[in-house]
Order: structure tokens, then C-alpha cells, then sequence
């Protein structure tokens, strides 16, 4: 179940990517640190933002976005600039892609078969929770 998130652990995450996230992905995780979305094709699980308030919330990020990119990071044709933000349980991944000090606003589709990258949304608005 997805919860809210202090702005301080969105600046450490931004910190450690080295990106300030898009604003309307920011925005949605401070208010729910989690949960799932919905494309035309699949429903993917977001990976939160690590939180370390408290012991509960520190198991519940446990799989947090750093983490879950640096998994994604050994696997073949995963693209360097690729923030993973979300998996389908399949291997592939929802994943925002880095321009200079910013991560883009576009949501991409990154295929663990192909390598291949598909845009889902140009915002993370434009998602649907399922």
C-alpha cells in the first residue's frame, strides 16, 4: 500500500542520481510512495523512493528506485541514462531517462528482451493507477 513521502528523501534520491526528477513524477510520489500504474499493455509496480523514517517504512522502500536501477543496470542493453521507476514482473521496465542535470518528463517502456525502448506517456500523469 503506497504512502506519502517526506520531500527530504526525494532530495537524497535526486542527489544520488545526480537528476532532479520531472515535477509531476515528484508530485505524485510525495503523495503516494508506491503503488501501481497502468499502460495500454501491462501494469507495472512502482519501485518507491527509499524512506528511512521509521522500520516499516524502511522494509516498505526496501526495493527502491536506486536499488532496483542498479539491478537493472547489469542486465544487457539496459540504457546507462535509465532511471528504473517501475517493473511488470516480466523483466521489463518502466524508466525515465536522464538529460544533463534533469530527468525528462517521458515515460519510456524499456523491453528486457529486446533492449528496446517504447514511450508509454509524455507525462507520469498520464498513467492510469489500475
Amino acid at each position: 500500500m503506497p504512502f506519502n513521502l517526506a520531500e527530504s528523501f526525494v532530495l537524497a534520491a535526486e542527489r544520488e542520481v545526480g537528476a532532479t526528477f520531472p515535477p509531476s513524477y515528484r508530485s505524485a510520489m510525495l503523495g503516494a510512495n508506491g503503488g501501481e500504474v497502468e499502460t495500454e499493455d501491462d501494469v507495472w509496480e512502482l519501485y518507491p523512493i527509499a524512506d528511512t523514517s521509521d522500520r516499516k517504512r524502511l522494509s516498505r522502500t526496501a526495493n527502491h528506485v536506486i536499488k532496483e536501477t542498479g539491478v537493472c543496470r547489469t542486465w544487457r542493453g539496459f540504457p546507462g541514462n535509465a532511471l528504473a521507476i517501475a517493473g511488470n514482473g516480466a523483466g521489463d521496465q518502466l524508466v525515465l531517462l536522464k538529460q544533463g542535470a534533469a530527468l525528462e518528463s517521458a515515460v519510456y517502456a524499456w523491453s528486457h528482451e529486446t533492449a528496446e525502448l517504447t514511450k508509454v506517456a509524455n507525462k507520469f500523469p498520464a498513467l492510469r493507477a489500475p
